[in-house]
C-alpha cells in the first residue's frame, strides 16, 4: 500500500486507515477523532438493523434477466435474529414449500441474504452476481432471497431445491470503517448439518477491499475447481493453492454467522 502522506516524513496513518496515531488533546482523543469514531459506529448499527429490500434486489435481477423467489428465515423479525441464530440458519415452513417447487437438477444455488449488514448487499451482491453469471455456463437455480438469513441457510436451500452446490452472498459483520462489506460463501453437496470447516469463503468485498472483478475470479475459481473435486472446505483449499499472487483460504463462519 502506498503512503497517502505527501509530505517528507510519513507518518503510520498514511499507510492505513485504521485508527493510529489519533494524537491526544490533553488526556483524550481530539475531537475530529472522536466524532469520526462515533460517526463510524453509528453507521455499523444502522448496517445492522438496517431492512432488507426484497422488492428492489428483485426488481434489479431482473433488470439483468436473472430470476428469483423471495424467501424467510424461521425468525420472524429483526430482534430475534439477532437473539437466535438457529433461526436465521433455517427456512421457515412457507420459504420451504415455496422453494420445494422449484427443485430440478441444478449444478449451483445462489443466495443473496442480508446477515449483518443489508447495506453490503444492497450495494455489492447484485453486480457481483451479474459478473459471476455473465460466464458461467451451468445449470443454475432462481436466486434466493433471503431475509433473516445467515450463512448456514445455503445448506437447506441447496438440499430443497437439488444443487449441487451454494454459493451465499451475504452481509457481514461491520467493522468501525467498513459497515458494507460483503462475503461469499461456498458450499459443496449443500445439506443441514455442514461444518463451517466445509466451506470456503472470500471476504471483504466492496469498494474499499476486494473488487468485484477480483472477486469474480476467485469465487469461479472455487466453484471449478469445487465441481472438479467435488469437494469445499479445507480440503479444496489445499488442493487449489494459488489463484495468481493470490492465495484461496478458507474462512471458518463460527456461530456468529
Amino acid at each position: 500500500m502506498r503512503p497517502r502522506h505527501t509530505g517528507s516524513v510519513p507518518q503510520l496513518r498514511d499507510y492505513t486507515p485504521a485508527r493510529v496515531e489519533l494524537g491526544r488533546t490533553g488526556a483524550s482523543l481530539p475531537t475530529r477523532a472522536l466524532l469520526e469514531f462515533q460517526l463510524a459506529h453509528a453507521k455499523a448499527r444502522d448496517a445492522v438493523h438496517l431492512p432488507l429490500a426484497v422488492t428492489s434486489l428483485a426488481v434489479e435481477l431482473k433488470q439483468r434477466n436473472i430470476s428469483s423467489i423471495p424467501l424467510a428465515s424461521s425468525a420472524r423479525d429483526r430482534d430475534e435474529y439477532l437473539k437466535r441464530p438457529d433461526l436465521g440458519r433455517r427456512l421457515s415452513e412457507t420459504s420451504r414449500e415455496r422453494l420445494a417447487c422449484l427443485r430440478g437438477d441444478y449444478d449451483a444455488a445462489f443466495a443473496i441474504a442480508d446477515g449483518l449488514s443489508a447495506l453490503a448487499v444492497h450495494r455489492h451482491a447484485v453486480p457481483l452476481l451479474d459478473l459471476l453469471l455473465r460466464d458461467l455456463e451451468w445449470r443454475v437455480a432462481p436466486v434466493a432471497i433471503v431475509e433473516q438469513g445467515r450463512v448456514a441457510i445455503g445448506d437447506e436451500i441447496g438440499e430443497i431445491l437439488g444443487a449441487r452446490m451454494t454459493v451465499v452472498l451475504i452481509g457481514e459483520r461491520p467493522g468501525l470503517s467498513s459497515p458494507d462489506s460483503l462475503g461469499a460463501y461456498l458450499t459443496w453437496q449443500p445439506r443441514p448439518g455442514r461444518t463451517d470447516a466445509e466451506r470456503n469463503c472470500v471476504s471483504n468485498i466492496r469498494a474499499e477491499g476486494l473488487s468485484y472483478p477480483a472477486a469474480a475470479h476467485k469465487l469461479l475459481f472455487l466453484m471449478n475447481e469445487s465441481r472438479r473435486l467435488k469437494l469445499s472446505g479445507v480440503r479444496l483449499k489445499e488442493a487449489a493453492g494459488l489463484i495468481g499472487d493470490s492465495i484461496v483460504h478458507t474462512k471458518f463462519v463460527g456461530h456468529r454467522r
